[in-house]
């Protein structure tokens, strides 16, 4: 056993409130290292004849990755407080586990020895929106998505997919455009979508604000948005808007203010300025996003400047009812705003979605202070290495993904964002060398993971373009320059995980299979008595599969295909044909 590869911290990720009764405790081991694990806990006020009394659980081993083994018990402590260690065994070999360190055998004597988890107050369970769980998102670049009142155009706007976009182009798109076609996302199937900032702005991305209080005229008035929400609602889709708190643009009022008035300007604390007069070059002294001079930096510390963003946040929600925020740049704002601007979003609308952009370890915004989720960046890499670029074995992905879902408690994991391209990104299908079989199986395994997925604009009827610009071209609207039989594979898988809880969010996945020389993937997800098993083939060339030994003596169903066949030998096979897959129920 090597000891120094076993780790466990009572907090985040490994020991945390999963509901209001149940608490997960997680254990990291080597791999291969360890043949059982049981945890060993007990109410710390538990006492006989002088012997702190300890219950016994088996854990089960939820996952491995390349270097280690990860272990979960699931407890529900009779008083919602628990001392806990762990009984690790392999072979002949017996060690006990505690805070203070390795034993031979079990100390009784005294409960400062273990772990502690000092009592499961409900006001620190992690509570994301529970409808978020069952949302599928698209993302809408509202410049691009449909023209629908060219009275709005601005200046120079070119006509619908004249040419390719550039940094500084304009199209039209408009929320008339968007509301005029709504039931074609009805048609889809998804259920929630996110803006892209709608508030006015110099540029076609609106991440420069000139006014957060203020719809830019190029996509209508408050009344059309208004008027969309509503429109959304009615048809079961929820919205989540845009927020960048992080910087403002060039032309906010504020910033033109210190401009004009520099050391006397009233709003001059409202940036983070390093001296006057300001200049823009060779590089800005002031703070900004990136090196970026028309994107200062907020002061999100500036009590006037908090009180402005929380006013924004809240204003949104309580004039237009949007379901949710996403927050651009959020890694680089204060911790402190962010848990202030929660309560105050929280206290307006409950079940409101709180979405950070994070590409990195985001824990410290994920303890439930802060965000409901962040973009799942992540998940996108391993997708694209893997599916698209075919850069990485199957056991690598395997085990990269293992990862993300141990990076965080499985109720964060539950409302995590996993998208496969953004406004920020190449479009899929451009990265999957225009291969549409390898982008079906990107969306098979996006829309059957752990988390709530986005489709971006376009990329379920195989819209291509490279890095920003190329990934903002304006969307096709003839049908027969759409890829229809895309459109109905994304459309079948929707509406599969609606229909199939394990399928879904609800379901725990566990890697059975990642075979490296052909390239193939075997899951199952489970949700109570609910299993399905996932066959991928990820490669060029027919495979054969044999299907998991635990499965034998069960009648499956495809259900993909609808067919049903029972399973009466140790060595049943399928054949999935290049880049195939195949999705069995297995019936009660």
């Amino acid at each position: 056993m090597l000891k120094e590869a076993i780790y466990h911290r009572p907090k985040d990720n490994f020991a945390y409130a999963y509901d209001d009764n149940t608490l997960h405790i997680r254990l990291r081991t080597r791999k291969s290292d360890i043949e059982r694990v049981n945890l060993l806990y007990g109410d710390p006020y538990e006492w006989e004849n002088d012997q702190w009394q300890i219950n016994k659980m088996a854990m089960r081993k939820s996952g491995s990755d390349e270097l280690f083994d990860y272990w979960l018990a699931e407890v529900i402590p009779p008083y919602r407080r628990l001392r806990y260690g762990f009984e690790l065994l392999a072979e002949s070999k017996r060690i006990i586990y505690t805070e203070k360190g390795f034993y031979d055998e079990v100390p009784c004597d005294d409960t400062a020895y273990y772990f502690c988890f000092p009592f499961l107050n409900k006001a620190d369970i992690f509570q994301a929106p529970e409808w978020v769980k069952d949302t599928v998102w698209y993302q809408i670049f509202p410049e691009r998505f449909a023209n629908g009142n060219n009275a709005l155009n601005p200046e120079g706007t070119l006509p619908w997919g004249s040419a390719e976009p550039t940094p500084t182009s304009f199209f039209g798109g408009d929320f008339e455009g968007i509301i005029q076609r709504i039931d074609y996302l009805v048609e889809l199937g998804i259920n929630g979508i996110y803006f892209t900032p709608i508030f006015k702005a110099p540029s076609n991305h609106k991440y420069d604000t000139i006014d957060y209080f203020e719809i830019d005229p190029q996509f209508g008035d408050k009344q059309t948005f208004k008027r969309l929400v509503d429109l959304c609602h009615q048809k079961g889709i929820r919205v989540m808007l845009d927020a960048v708190f992080n910087h403002s643009g060039y032309y906010f009022a504020p910033f033109q203010d210190v401009l004009k008035h520099r050391e006397r300007s009233k709003y001059k604390d409202w940036f983070h300025i390093h001296e006057f007069p300001l200049r823009t070059s060779p590089r800005p002294n002031y703070d900004t996003f990136a090196f970026v001079p028309t994107m200062p930096k907020l002061n999100t510390e500036n009590p006037e400047v908090k009180q402005y963003l929380l006013d924004v946040a809240t204003y949104w929600i309580s004039e237009f009812d949007i379901d949710g925020w996403r927050l651009d740049v959020a890694n680089e704002v204060d911790h402190q705003f962010w848990r202030e601007f929660r309560q105050a979003v929280k206290a307006i609308k409950p079940d409101v979605y709180i979405l950070g952009e994070i590409w990195h370890d985001a824990m410290p915004w994920l303890r439930g202070d802060q965000f409901d989720a962040v973009m799942n960046y992540p998940f996108t890499n391993g997708a694209l290495r893997f599916f698209a670029k075919q850069e990485i074995s199957a056991s690598t992905f395997a085990h990269m993904m293992t990862q993300v879902l141990h990076s965080y408690p499985m109720n964060v994991n539950e409302s995590a964002f996993n998208l496969l391209g953004s406004h920020d990104t190449p479009r899929m299908l451009t990265v999957c060398g225009g291969d549409v079989q390898k982008a079906k199986l990107l969306f098979l395994f996006q829309l059957s993971f752990t988390g709530t997925p986005c489709i971006y604009y376009g990329d379920e009827i195989g819209m291509t373009g490279g890095q920003d610009p190329g990934c903002r071209k304006c969307m096709v609207w003839d049908e027969s320059e759409q890829n229809r039989n895309l459109f109905a594979h994304v459309q079948k898988l929707i509406s599969l995980r609606k229909t199939y809880k394990a399928f879904g969010n609800r379901g725990q996945l566990y890697f059975i299979d990642a075979g490296d020389e052909t390239n193939h993937l075997i899951y199952i997800k489970t949700y109570e008595d609910e299993t399905i098993v996932f066959l991928i083939n990820n490669s060029e060339q027919e495979t054969n599969l044999s299907l998991p030994l635990f499965l034998k003596g069960k009648r499956l169903t495809n259900i993909w295909t609808a067919e049903s066949f029972a399973i009466a030998s140790d060595s049943w096979q399928v054949t999935l044909p290049p880049y195939g897959f195949a999705i069995y129920q297995v019936e009660k």
